[in-house]
């Protein structure tokens, strides 16, 4: 047998039967060779044979071993193909855009199909530049498709890791802090509320935190004063881009707003004082 089918050769033989953990192959007559489920496709997890060949069905296959005594003969269905892998880091190198499915979605991360049988991992911390995901499911749905930027490749491990938020630029690096700065007078809504203080929607994906010290007068320093929901005004008092944070102050608006009236209330009695002096002026007093 090893002298007709030696290790590395290349055999086309008949399915003939199937087991949970392979498909048995007749080479000839009385000659038969096992694929292990293993062995069977490069890209597909394969838990029963039956998921790729049927009983009577014509494959190719190469000699992975031989035992004469035992007369065994194992062959390998994938190693009669190339193995898309070897080639993986040439056809998708990193920062390649790719167009796919999502096929699976678990608590880290989401599974996209780049090609048949090529799955990409989108890791949770990749899928936004700007909102706080506990779970892909917020923003994802299995079967949806989407745009990702390849970040790594690992032909031995098998693996592509892929960025859903790298298709856009980083907000942080211009667009918040040219937009957000430091004095400015915003609006947002309360999104949840901590022992610290209150996070505010700024925009969509963009939130704000309000530090109890920084809560207005009548909310006496305390979040639960405000509720989920409730729309506040506050001004920035700090843009920390390296840690992606902004921070909000409503008592620090309410001293700016009430500076702001003052100027207005001094601004208009100087204006009374001149227009006054100029009437009495022309009337000669």
């Amino acid at each position: 047998v090893g002298g007709k089918y030696p290790v590395g050769k290349r055999v086309r033989g008949k399915v003939v039967s199937l087991a949970e953990y392979g498909a048995f192959v007749e080479l000839e007559p009385g000659i038969e060779g096992l694929v292990h489920v293993s062995e069977m496709s490069w890209t597909h997890k394969v838990r029963h044979p039956s998921k790729l060949v049927s009983v009577a069905d014509l494959v190719d296959a190469v000699v992975l071993n031989v035992d004469p005594n035992n007369k065994r003969i194992s062959l390998g269905m994938k190693q009669a193909e190339p193995n898309p892998w070897d080639t993986i880091a040439r056809r998708y190198p990193v920062g390649t855009r790719v167009e796919g499915k999502v096929r699976n979605i678990t608590e880290f991360g989401a599974f996209v199909g780049i090609e048949e049988g090529i799955d990409g991992l989108v890791h949770i911390s990749d899928l936004s530049w700007t909102r706080h995901i506990k779970h892909p499911s917020e923003v994802l749905k299995k079967g949806q498709k989407v745009d990702a930027v390849v970040l790594h490749v690992d032909p031995e491990k098998e693996r592509i890791s892929l960025g859903i938020k790298q298709v856009t630029g980083d907000p942080w690096e211009s667009l918040i802090p040219e937009t957000y700065t430091v004095g400015k007078s915003v609006q947002g809504k309360v999104v949840r509320q901590t022992e610290h203080g209150v996070f505010v929607e700024l925009a969509e994906g963009i939130e704000g935190l309000i530090y109890a010290s920084e809560l207005g007068r009548d909310e006496g320093g305390k979040a639960a004063s405000l509720n989920v929901g409730d729309e506040v005004t506050a001004e920035i008092i700090k843009v920390d881009t390296a840690e992606r944070k902004i921070g909000l102050s409503m008592r620090a608006r309410q001293r700016s707003t009430e500076r702001e009236a003052t100027g207005e209330y001094n601004q208009g009695q100087q204006s009374l004082s001149t227009t006054l002096g100029s009437l009495l002026r022309e009337k000669g007093i």
